[in-house]
C-alpha cells in the first residue's frame, strides 16, 4: 500500500522518518519490534532505497532504533531516568527527548493570557490559547521528572481531542494535521525558587532551587504554533552545550 508523504518541497526522507517515528512513539512500533525491511519501506511510500536507509538513519540518531546486517532495523528503549542531561540539539531531535518520559495531563482547557501568563510564557496578553498542564515521569517512577505547560495557537486546537491517547510531542501533531513546518525553536532557561504549590507538585521542600525551560516553536510562515515551559527541580536537571570554534576565529 502506497502512503502520500510531505509535499513536493520536503525532503523525502525527512517526511519518512517523521511518519516512522510517530508511529514508534504513538507504539505502533514498541520496544523490541522489527520495522518493515527496507523493500517494505520503499513500496510503503513509494520512494527509493536510499530514502528508506536516509529515513533509518535519522531515527538511529534520534536513538530510537538500531540496526544490524541480516537483522534488520529494530525499536531499542530509551534511558530512562529522573534526571534529565540535554545536549544542544535539532528541532527532529526534541522528538526523542520528549518521548523519554510519559505525560500525565491534569488540565486541558482554552485560556486567555493575562499579564501574568504572558510574562510566564511571552506569549501577548488578550490572546486566546489551548492550555494543556500536567507532570512529566519517567517510566513508572513516582517522582516527576518534570511540570510541563503546553500553550497550543488556537489555531491548531485541534489537537487537543487528541492528547489523552498520545504518549510523544505535541508539534508533530500540529505539523501532521494542519500541513505546516516548525522551523525555529527558540529557547530560553530561568533560574527560580519552588512556591508551596510547585514544591508539592514536584515533590520537594517549598524555597527549593528550580530551573524553568520555555521554548516558543515558530511556524515558517512566522507563526508560534505551540510554547512549552518545562519547570525542573535543580537536583534533577543537568544541560550540557558544546561549543566549538569557527575556523579562523579569534580566541576570547
Amino acid at each position: 500500500m502506497s502512503t502520500e508523504v510531505g509535499t513536493p518541497a520536503d525532503h523525502r526522507y525527512l517526511q519518512v522518518a517523521r511518519t516512522l517515528r510517530k508511529e514508534i512513539v504513538d507504539g505502533v512500533y514498541p520496544v523490541g519490534a522489527q520495522l518493515p525491511t527496507e523493500h517494505e519501506l520503499c513500496d510503503r511510500f513509494g520512494v527509493s532505497r536510499y530514502t528508506v536507509r536516509e529515513a533509518l538513519r535519522r531515527l538511529r540518531d534520534d536513538n530510537l532504533v538500531s540496526s544490524r546486517p541480516r537483522a534488520g532495523t529494530m525499536v531499542v528503549a530509551r534511558d530512562a531516568s529522573n534526571s534529565y542531561a540535554q545536549e544542544v540539539m535539532s528541532i527532529d531531535d526534541l522528538l526523542a527527548f520528549a518521548a523519554g518520559a510519559r505525560f500525565a495531563i491534569e488540565s486541558n482547557a482554552m485560556v486567555t493570557v493575562d499579564d501574568r501568563l504572558a510574562a510566564h510564557t511571552g506569549l501577548p496578553a488578550g490572546t486566546q490559547w489551548l492550555a494543556v498542564c500536567g507532570i512529566r515521569r519517567s517510566d513508572d517512577a513516582e517522582v516527576p521528572v518534570c511540570r510541563t505547560e503546553y500553550y497550543l495557537n488556537r489555531s491548531f486546537a485541534a489537537v487537543g481531542r487528541l492528547l489523552q491517547r498520545h504518549t510523544g510531542p505535541i508539534f508533530p501533531l500540529i505539523e501532521d494535521l494542519f500541513g505546516v513546518s516548525i522551523v525555529a525553536v527558540h529557547q530560553e532557561i530561568a533560574a527560580l525558587v519552588a512556591t508551596d504549590a510547585l514544591a508539592e507538585t514536584l515533590m520537594v521542600e517549598p524555597g527549593t532551587a528550580a530551573l524553568e525551560m520555555r521554548r516558543t516553536y515558530t511556524t515558517s510562515d512566522g507563526e508560534i504554533a505551540q510554547v512549552t515551559v518545562n519547570t525542573h527541580p535543580a537536583s534533577r536537571f543537568r544541560y550540557a552545550m558544546t561549543m566549538r570554534r569557527v575556523k579562523g576565529e579569534a580566541g576570547a
